[in-house]
């Protein structure tokens, strides 16, 4: 009997937790290569080595100026954009896995360039710009591949794990950087830095042994494979996969859909087109990763030393690791939230939480000097925590899950791509440009994160459709539905359903095995697609 248990009276794989927790590793690796950074551009080896010293040998005078710390900071950020461009091309050529494995050693050669920069600064850029052309790829295959191969009933969940995986790699870069920062020498940076290849081995030959998508072995018309990988996600023997009614329902809605597909391929011009509302899409896709960034939670990742250093406390670094256990902690509670209580309404209420901490952040730090006033200072802290505290829960891990499930298929890899772009643009120009901006506006910089969350909850509440306990193909099904509204969204169910709640039931007494009939119309149509040539 193949390894499987019930999650809501539904069968499901046990290899499909561990796809889960396998893949995101790649989101490990882009938390990891983010967090590391904030402490190393403190360690007193680094200063000397890649800063402007007034005093040769002593660190106290090495300054980075703020093109450098700009410069070394954000060319990750350039490298990502690149890759997550190059993501889906190479996700859809070489398949899920071997491209992610492939990823892994693109960043794997980024960080050896990193560890062998002695004193050029210029070198240990470039080799963040190489390493971020594996993470920003990484960063669109992973939860592509974790959306096509979960089971649908858990998908929500099991994708959030990418986003738990980046503040757990967040938080263990700001633990190991605490651990080596009075290691004598370059070992003190060196270290961190190269520790990055063992997740990337990890994840690389780990990968390997994991089932395929199975959406991508029926675009490429190898239906025995995409049976197999599904009766390995559902946990089902292989000797019963050609008979099984779950396995057969479930290929036959991926092959119906895989042959329309095959008649209008989508491209990259197709991602801009009206029809189906793809284009409404695309730019929702865009607008929500663009609208992560500018929530402000990099601001305390990359710069988080900095800015607590500066409010004056005596060591930053262990304030870098309350802020980041209270990413890692919160991030579980993320994925029950989003789960339980779907996509929208966690998104809208995080989005004014997040905006009113940063306020008083901002505020607090405006009015009074927080060198000169400890209250002030402490207060500082308390606000930001509360903001991760929300991010954590509610934007950071919703945004990743709506990439990998709002796209039609035909096009998903490449608007997938798109939108993880936008996130990338912005992170490069959050991390280039925060030193100048900082150093002209202070804490009211503070302002304008709060008004950006405030705009987040506002385009999620007119834009964004509700996909929780919803198939890949019905969410398409939805967005195509000329009488569903966003605001509307969350009550949607096929034609025949007399609700979500209606076609949740009906979905786990098939998974079941014991069809029921809802006005007359068997649960198979639920993966039925309809599809419609309105624009």
């Amino acid at each position: 009997m193949a390894a499987m248990f019930y999650f809501r009276g539904l069968p499901i794989g046990w290899v499909a937790i561990m796809l889960a927790l396998l893949a995101s590793m790649g989101g490990f690796i882009f938390g990891y290569d983010t967090g590391q950074i904030s402490d190393i551009v403190l360690m007193d080896d680094f200063l000397l080595r890649f800063a402007t010293c007034s005093t040769p040998g002593d660190a106290a005078t090495c300054t980075f100026s703020t093109v450098r710390e700009g410069l070394i900071v954000s060319l990750l950020s350039i490298g990502t954009l690149v890759g997550a461009l190059l993501g889906a091309p190479v996700a859809d050529f070489l398949g899920r896995r071997h491209a992610i494995s492939v990823e892994c050693l693109v960043f794997t050669i980024g960080v050896i360039v990193q560890i062998c920069s002695s004193h050029v600064w210029q070198q240990l850029a470039v080799g963040r710009f190489i390493g971020g052309l594996g993470v920003g790829a990484l960063s669109a295959a992973v939860p592509m591949y974790q959306a096509e191969t979960a089971p649908a009933q858990i998908r929500g969940t099991l994708t959030a794990t990418f986003q738990l995986f980046i503040t757990f790699g967040i938080l263990v870069a700001y633990c190991i950087a605490i651990g080596t920062r009075n290691t004598p020498g370059s070992a003190s940076w060196r270290i961190v830095v190269g520790i990055g290849m063992l997740w990337a081995l990890i994840l690389g030959i780990g990968i390997l042994f994991m089932p395929e998508s199975p959406r991508w072995l029926a675009a490429h018309g190898r239906m025995e494979g995409a049976q197999k990988s599904l009766a390995r996600t559902r946990g089902i023997p292989e000797e019963e996969v050609k008979g099984h009614y779950i396995i057969l329902r479930e290929v036959e809605g991926i092959k119906s859909s895989v042959q329309y597909e095959k008649q209008s391929r989508g491209g990259w011009i197709d991602c801009f087109r009206p029809k189906n509302k793809t284009l409404y899409r695309t730019l929702l896709g865009m607008s929500l990763q663009s609208l992560q960034q500018l929530t402000g939670a990099n601001y305390f990742f990359y710069y988080g030393a900095s800015v607590f250093r500066a409010v004056g406390l005596q060591d930053s670094f262990v304030t870098q690791i309350i802020l980041g256990a209270v990413n890692f902690v919160c991030t579980f509670g993320g994925m029950y939230v989003l789960e339980r209580f779907g996509r929208r309404k966690p998104l809208i209420i995080g989005g004014i939480w997040q905006s009113a901490w940063l306020f008083v952040f901002a505020s607090a730090g405006t009015a009074v000097d927080p060198t000169t006033h400890a209250g002030i200072g402490k207060l500082m802290i308390v606000s930001a925590c509360m903001f991760i505290l929300g991010y954590a829960m509610t934007w950071a891990p919703g945004v990743w899950i709506l990439i990998g499930e709002t796209f039609p298929t035909r096009t998903r890899a490449k608007q997938g791509s798109l939108s993880t772009a936008s996130n990338w643009v912005w992170n490069f120009l959050l991390a280039f440009f925060t030193p100048f901006i900082s150093s002209a506006i202070g804490y009211r910089y503070g302002f304008v994160f709060a008004a950006c969350n405030l705009a987040g909850a506002v385009v999620v509440y007119f834009f964004l459709y509700e996909s929780s306990n919803l198939s890949l193909e019905s969410v398409d099904m939805m967005y195509t539905d000329p009488d569903c509204k966003p605001w509307t969204s969350s009550k949607w169910a096929p034609s025949g359903f007399t609700s979500r709640q209606d076609l949740i039931e009906q979905t786990r007494a098939a998974e079941a095995q014991k069809p029921l009939v809802s006005n007359g119309v068997e649960e198979g149509r639920i993966e039925k697609r309809s599809h419609s040539s309105e624009v």
